[in-house]
Parts: structure tokens; C-alpha cells; sequence
């Protein structure tokens, strides 16, 4: 196990010696707490990383009437502003026994300020990035696979191994197909091999397809659609289990209700519609808890079923017991 954050012993110490704690914890009254937020499923020590936002346009959204999403946002209250409506960025932290695997790294350098939070958040948390033994990614867009370096462009995981579907592989990391892709998608392309450059010379980049091992008590399910080889990761936690699904929903207050609703960036979109069916159905069948990349932070929560469609349970705070 990590040690606590040092400024959890800092705060102790301070107390012990009869200080006031409030010169250990306080925050500036302009700045949110760190983005972290813990969880523990069966076995499993979940740790959400806040990474920042991003806007998505409503017009981002295709397959479905626009005054049905109208109707959909009244009164849900998604911060929007001119440039669109707030969409999180997450990615997730599992310790398993002595184990440590990140689900996504975040956007680091690639999409500008207000981003690229995950390595701070990662260490609020009270973790070492020299610590993480995989890294385990759902697909190779820049807000999730950007985040395997550093702010200097080195490997900011220094012995992970990076997991990445073959499919995606293929596809983003192969420079004829950036010249055949959508214009708008283009940019995406160099990002992809620049940040498995240094983990592919250093051996520790693993293409994988179905039969292929992964790391124990992970289990890769495809969710192609959003990109060629989409994957969502199930991590057994022995009493409970973990399902990590990247880029299945982008816009929670339309995409549940309404799954065919489609994603503009989604590379195939009859397929994308088909994985949001299966994996919401049977995420609310097993009753399994989900986390998303891009579902209100921490993301946490559970999948039911809602008539025709489905509704997002956020998971409530919960203090963690030893």
C-alpha cells in the first residue's frame, strides 16, 4: 500500500504537536480540492482521477432529433457556455493486492489549460507514478493516451507497461491511415505515436487481441465503435467487480435515456450505438459498478434500466473502512 499523502502526515504531526491543522490543509479559496476521489469495490482500491473538462457542442450529437435533446437537457442542469456543455475528463486508478493499474492517463499537454491534471491528481492521491505497473488504455484518442508523459515529453510512468488494442494500434499509430481520416481527426494521429514512442523503443508498448494475456483479474471487453478497437476493462475485485468503459456515453443526460443517439467523433457509429446498448444492459443485469471517462466526476456509479433506455446511479461518498 502507498503511504498517505504528506499532507495527511503533515496535518497529523501539526496535531500531535498541538498546531492548529488548518495551516496543513488549507486550500486557496479560489481553487477546488484536488480531483481525487477513492473507492473500494470487493478487493479492489478504485481512485478516480479528475483530469479537467472539456466542451462538447450539442450539435456534437447526431442519430437523434434535436428538440428531443432539448427536451432531455431542460432541467438537467449541465454547465454549458458558449463553446458547449461541460464534459469530464477521467481516468482511473485500481490497486489490486500489491498490483497498481491506471485506466487512461488523461490529456497532459495535448488539449490545452485547464487540463492534463491526472499526474497531480495521481499524487495527491497519495501515489508515485514509478509506481504504476500498467497502464491500461481504452483506446488511443489524445484525452486518453496523451497522459503517458510528462510535462517535459518523457515517459511519465517509468516502468508501466502500456496496453493498447491491437485494432487501435493499427489504425491510429500507422501514419497512411492518418492521411485517409476525416480532417478534423487528423491531428490525433501524430499525438497517438509520439506518446508511445518512448514505451515501444523501452519494449514495454503491448499490442493485444483476444487471447492474449493480460494482467491477472483484468479482462479486455470490446466496445468497438468510438474508434476501431475500443475496449472497456473488467476487473475482478473477488466480491465485486469494476467496469472501466472509456468512451461509451459523452453526453450523460441524452446518451442514457436515449442510447442511439450517436457521438459525431464516433468512427463507426452503428457499431458505437451497439456496444452503448450491450454494455449499459448488461452492466445494469450484473449491477456491476462503472466508471466513465466522461461521465460527471468522479464517475463513478451503477447502470439501470429505464424503460426504453437506460438511467446513470451515481455511486453516493462513501468513507473507506479498512
Amino acid at each position: 500500500m502507498p503511504l498517505p499523502p504528506l499532507r495527511h502526515l503533515a496535518a497529523a504531526a501539526l496535531l500531535l504537536l498541538g498546531c492548529p491543522v488548518q495551516a496543513a490543509t488549507a486550500h486557496h479559496p479560489g481553487t477546488q480540492v484536488p480531483g481525487v476521489y477513492h473507492q473500494r469495490i470487493g478487493d479492489l482500491q478504485v481512485t478516480a482521477l479528475f483530469d479537467g473538462t472539456v466542451a462538447l457542442g450539442r450539435q456534437e450529437l447526431v442519430g437523434i432529433d434535436p428538440g428531443a435533446v432539448v427536451r432531455l437537457l431542460d432541467q438537467r442542469y449541465v454547465p454549458e457556455d458558449g463553446k458547449g456543455l461541460q464534459t469530464a475528463v477521467n481516468a482511473y486508478l485500481v490497486q489490486r493486492g500489491t498490483h497498481l493499474m491506471l485506466v487512461d492517463a488523461g490529456t497532459a499537454q495535448c488539449f490545452g489549460p485547464g487540463l492534463g491534471q491526472v499526474l497531480g491528481n495521481l499524487r495527491a492521491a497519495g501515489y508515485d507514478p514509478a509506481e504504476v505497473d500498467d497502464v491500461l488504455l481504452t483506446h488511443a484518442h489524445p484525452d486518453h493516451l496523451c497522459g503517458v508523459l510528462d510535462a517535459d515529453g518523457r515517459p511519465a510512468f517509468a516502468k508501466a507497461t502500456v496496453w493498447l488494442s491491437q485494432a487501435d494500434a493499427d489504425y491510429w499509430l500507422d501514419p497512411d491511415n492518418e492521411a485517409r481520416a476525416p480532417r478534423a481527426l487528423r491531428f490525433a494521429f501524430p499525438l497517438a505515436r509520439a506518446a508511445v514512442a518512448p514505451y515501444q523503443a523501452a519494449g514495454r508498448l503491448r499490442r493485444f487481441a483476444p487471447g492474449t494475456p493480460l494482467p491477472a483479474g483484468v479482462t479486455a471487453v470490446d466496445t468497438h465503435g468510438h474508434t476501431p478497437g475500443h475496449v472497456s476493462w473488467r476487473i475482478d475485485g473477488g466480491s465485486g467487480q469494476l467496469l472501466v468503459w472509456g468512451d461509451i456515453v459523452h453526453f450523460h443526460a441524452v446518451q442514457f435515456a436515449r442510447p442511439e443517439a450517436s457521438y459525431e467523433a464516433d468512427s463507426d457509429r452503428p457499431a458505437a450505438i451497439a456496444s452503448r446498448r450491450r454494455i449499459m444492459a448488461e452492466a445494469a443485469a450484473r449491477g456491476s459498478w462503472v466508471a466513465g471517462a466522461h461521465l460527471p466526476f468522479p464517475g463513478l456509479g451503477h447502470v439501470r434500466s429505464e424503460g426504453d433506455g437506460f438511467a446513470w446511479v451515481p455511486g453516493e461518498f462513501s468513507p473507506l473502512v479498512p
